[in-house]
């Protein structure tokens, strides 16, 4: 067997089964052979095939990688590795191996299952049906209210709701299931929150749902990360909900990991004028399940559980009153833009959707209407340009 210089993201042998649920020795182990170079899921999975256990795969690493051409190779020192446990002694997190009784069984399932997961908060989520609710990081205001009703109405049905901790319907999808359920997979260390501006939800998460994360703690996400992190998403999950997202975007690498695990894809249509519309209607274009409503996600999966308890109005449908801070570029008319979309929207919805004084909106319209960027229409609707 020769060591990839990929990510190891292949399929394992085909009578393959994870290893029983390993001691602390083994798991430092496991951890060792996890990190080390060139040492992905699908390699780990063959190296534990075929020696059994981590220490003799560790040992034979650096003949593996001398037959493979490389001389100067070194598996991860165990220092790192007792580094890396100490770390999460203290962020008060518990290393799931595959194989391990709480590991998720739809995600132990697929090809590239992680060969670790470091948790931190309710383990028991992850025995509960799941579905995941991606979409775009710069959601319109009707995109947001659908992102909560979905979350909050499927957590009283009984699913847990998984996202990526991203700003937009991430967010959104985390903060409305918080109460009811929610698992958070991050792209980077479970230590580093991130974005910045989520450290506060992801804070709360850790307490109240539970955050998840393949990586070492203290790495910083970096492009490549977020494709690995999307496949844990949707393979923890019964189904992937788009509800808005661009025609490339990080939401269709993770329905097309859903597709390959065999999982439901779902889509929210939106205005065929709306580029954050644009995956879903592909999507929808090529057989996903067409959301209307959280009923149409509950027909298509079948009853999750018994129903929770509804959350409190009080609770589970107040409006999100905060301001957000403005963009970089520009005050008030920028953040009226991000919010608005093709699809007309009330202008008071609008302000309560911003949280920003009447009068601050409607000085930025007359600004947007006279520079041509928005088109109001009858009923006190706004949209942009380009509505029909």
């Amino acid at each position: 067997m020769s060591l990839p210089t990929d990510t190891g993201f292949a399929e394992p042998p085909l009578d393959y089964t994870p290893p029983p649920a390993p001691d602390a020795r083994e798991r430092l182990l496991r951890l060792r052979l996890v990190r080390s170079r060139r040492v992905g899921p699908a390699t780990y999975l063959r190296l534990m095939a075929e020696h059994g256990h981590a220490e003799a795969a560790l040992a034979a690493l650096p003949d593996i990688a001398r037959n493979a051409g490389v001389t100067d190779y070194a598996p991860c020192p165990e220092a790192l590795a007792e580094a890396e446990f100490s770390a999460a002694k203290r962020l008060g997190a518990t290393l799931l191996c595959l194989g391990d009784a709480a590991y998720p069984e739809a995600l132990a399932r697929i090809p590239d299952a992680p060969p670790v997961l470091w948790a931190l908060g309710d383990l028991s989520l992850l025995r509960r049906p799941c579905v995941a609710v991606v979409g775009t990081r710069n959601a319109s205001a009707l995109g947001a209210r659908m992102t909560r009703r979905l979350a909050r109405e499927l957590g009283e049905a009984g699913y847990v709701i998984v996202s990526g901790l991203a700003r937009g319907i991430d967010a959104l999808a985390h903060e409305a299931a918080l109460e009811t359920g929610t698992v958070a997979v991050q792209a980077g260390g479970l230590d580093v929150l991130y974005p910045a501006e989520n450290a506060e939800l992801a804070t709360r998460i850790g307490k109240a749902g539970l955050r998840l994360s393949e990586m070492p703690f203290g790495l910083q996400p970096q492009g490549r990360h977020f494709p690995r992190r999307n496949r844990i998403v949707s393979g923890l999950s019964q189904a992937v909900i788009v509800v808005e997202a661009a025609a490339r975007s990080g939401s269709l690498i993770t329905a097309r990991a859903a597709l390959d695990q065999g999982r439901e894809v779902m889509a929210v249509p939106g205005h065929p004028l709306d580029s954050r519309a644009s995956g879903g209607n592909i999507l929808l274009r090529d057989g996903a399940t067409l959301v209307r409503s959280t009923q149409d996600v509950i027909e298509a999966l079948g009853a999750a559980t018994e129903p929770r308890p509804a959350v409190p109005p009080a609770v589970s449908e107040r409006p999100v009153n905060a301001p957000r801070p403005p963009l970089p570029d520009g005050g008030v008319e920028a953040l009226v833009l991000e919010r608005l979309s093709v699809t007309p929207l009330d202008e008071d919805q609008l302000i309560r959707d911003t949280g920003q004084p009447p009068r601050e909106i409607a000085q930025a319209l007359a600004v947007l209407e006279m520079a041509g960027r928005i088109t109001r229409s009858p009923g006190g609707r706004v949209a942009l340009t380009g509505a029909a």
